[in-house]
């Protein structure tokens, strides 16, 4: 299960998606999500799930990787589906004693579930198409005007991306410490609630051992590579917004306006 979770991972490549400015692949991610989040009818939703379709094929990341980020998820999906049919009052279709499923839940937790994993698959293209040192370019540059009101805006960024890439990381550190202590007989399967939380002690030690140990030699690299701060800090790569992130911001824009038009004047708003 831990090498299912993809999030941080960098998929290298050179299409038109990975081409794009960081900036405009953080702005089009919100702009995705606020889509999803006002979508409230199947067919407005139904834009977004074309969105993602449209979107995957053209950064070349493999759908594999779509499927193994969407698989951690599934008991959050399944749960939310679980209470959204049995707790949203409709049409009564099925009921057993006080349980009772109606249409208008079975119709909600449809729609829940896609939207759920639609998030998922949306916000990891950011980072599956994004290096770590462009999202902290991107990051930096959209928060600058906070550096008015004295907030260390590249200090921010720069630990915002240093998290977020070292999640993949401690994931694979985690798989090979479960790895060994399986290997010297420690079982951490069975039993019950309170002997899987004592078997997860010579797990979760070595775990934090190896993550300050970590943190210090990536410190002490930065130190050595004279890294004193944003302050007065140049880049070898200026960002620059191209004809494709205006033709990519557009696209977005229609998908999220054709969603606003169709949860208007379309039937079957929840």
């Amino acid at each position: 299960m831990l090498k299912d979770i993809t999030i941080g991972q960098y998929f290298p490549g050179n299409s038109p998606v990975h081409r794009l400015d960081p900036r405009m692949k953080l702005i089009l991610t919100v702009a995705y999500v606020v889509m999803l989040f006002i979508a409230g009818t199947p067919l407005s939703l139904g834009i977004g799930v074309l969105f993602l379709m449209i979107v995957y094929p053209v950064s070349g990341v493999p759908f594999r990787m779509v499927l193994r980020s969407l698989k951690p998820i599934i008991p959050i999906i399944a749960l939310t589906a679980v209470l959204n049919m049995f707790f949203i009052e409709g049409n009564v279709i099925w009921q057993l004693w006080v349980i009772k499923i109606t249409d208008k839940g079975v119709l909600t937790a449809i729609l829940m579930s896609v939207r759920i994993a639609c998030l998922i698959a949306g916000t990891s293209l950011l980072t599956y198409t994004t290096s770590p040192i462009a999202l902290t370019d991107g990051l930096e540059q959209l928060f600058g005007p906070l550096k008015r009101f004295k907030v260390p805006v590249h200090e921010v960024a720069m630990m915002m991306t240093i998290a977020l890439r070292f999640i993949p990381t401690l994931i694979e550190e985690t798989d090979k410490i479960m790895s060994a202590q399986k290997a010297r007989g420690a079982d951490l399967e069975s039993g019950g609630i309170m002997q899987r939380i004592k078997a997860l002690i010579p797990i979760l030690i070595p775990l934090f051992v190896s993550a300050f140990r970590r943190a210090e030699e990536l410190a002490l690299a930065m130190e050595c590579r004279c890294y004193h701060g944003g302050e007065g800090r140049t880049r070898m790569r200026v960002l620059q917004m191209g004809s494709l992130d205006v033709v990519s911001f557009l696209f977005t824009a229609l998908c999220v306006a054709a969603v606003v038009v169709v949860n208007i004047y379309a039937p079957g708003r929840l």
